[in-house]
């Protein structure tokens, strides 16, 4: 795909920022407010990047922040514009997106895996998240945006999460945040491309392969409180299908369940 990257120091949220070039540019207007590009940046067919420094308002998945410390972290988003992509399909998407993310951080250390539903573990420890966004228009999706944040450089985690870790915590160096972004960027338009030629079952078994705990009964709490099991699959729809001890299977969209983490 073709590529549209734009770099920002600041910015409140990447995904944001994307969302509003678009939103303006289909109204007719060159930028958002303050932060000018130049026509040669501008979004058109295939992939369009914008990565910043830092961002004064990141966000995790629902009302979680995302600590990044100036300069140390890789915080971009992707937006890919699509041509009637079954909407119930989409977290093929989803799936596409953690593939790609999970494989460039492959290329820097073992032990990388997949936390449902799109998170990117080491071991037992966050090293990136993503956010999804889709545009729904002529009967599909026309747009899917990807907020990818990725602990490379940062050596110290003072928030509240539970089990930040970064590239540099593991590797005891530090690498370049713009060759872990070409990385990503490589792979995400590979998987992508893959799931929109066709190729959608492989992605889906790649995804179930590289699941943090694919293997094994685990803690979990839901609604009802504790209990042990293991992951059957992820189906279609993104909803998570367990089996506990009992033998009793458990369907659950996101948010229903959490993972407990010693």
């Amino acid at each position: 795909m073709q590529r549209h990257i734009i770099h920002l120091h600041q910015t409140d949220s990447t995904n944001r920022y994307l969302r509003d070039l678009h939103e303006q540019r289909e109204d007719g207007f060159s930028s958002p407010t303050n932060h000018p590009v130049s026509p040669c940046e501008g979004p058109g067919e295939g992939m369009t990047v914008v990565v910043a420094d830092y961002q004064t308002a990141g966000r995790g998945q629902g009302t979680n922040s995302w600590e990044s410390e100036d300069g140390k972290n890789l915080l971009m988003s992707v937006r890919i514009s699509l041509s009637s992509f079954p909407a119930n399909r989409q977290f093929i998407l989803s799936e596409a997106g953690a593939l790609a993310v999970g494989r460039a951080l492959g290329l820097y250390t073992g032990g990388i895996t997949l936390k449902w539903p799109n998170d990117i573990y080491w071991r037992d420890y966050k090293i990136s998240g993503t956010l999804i966004e889709t545009a729904v228009g002529g009967g599909g999706l026309r747009s899917c945006l990807f907020g990818i944040g990725i602990n490379v450089n940062q050596q110290v985690f003072r928030s509240d999460a539970p089990n930040p870790v970064s590239l540099f915590q593991i590797l005891g160096h530090e690498v370049p945040v713009e060759e872990v972004m070409e990385a990503v960027l490589d792979a995400l338009d590979e998987e992508l491309t893959a799931v929109l030629q066709g190729a959608a079952g492989e992605t889906r078994e790649r995804y179930h392969a590289s699941l943090y705990r694919r293997q094994g009964f685990h803690a979990y709490r839901d609604a009802r409180g504790l209990f042990e099991a293991e992951i059957l699959e992820v189906e279609d729809d993104g909803h998570l299908i367990l089996r506990d001890r009992k033998g009793c299977v458990r369907s659950y969209a996101f948010k229903e369940v959490e993972f407990i983490i010693s």
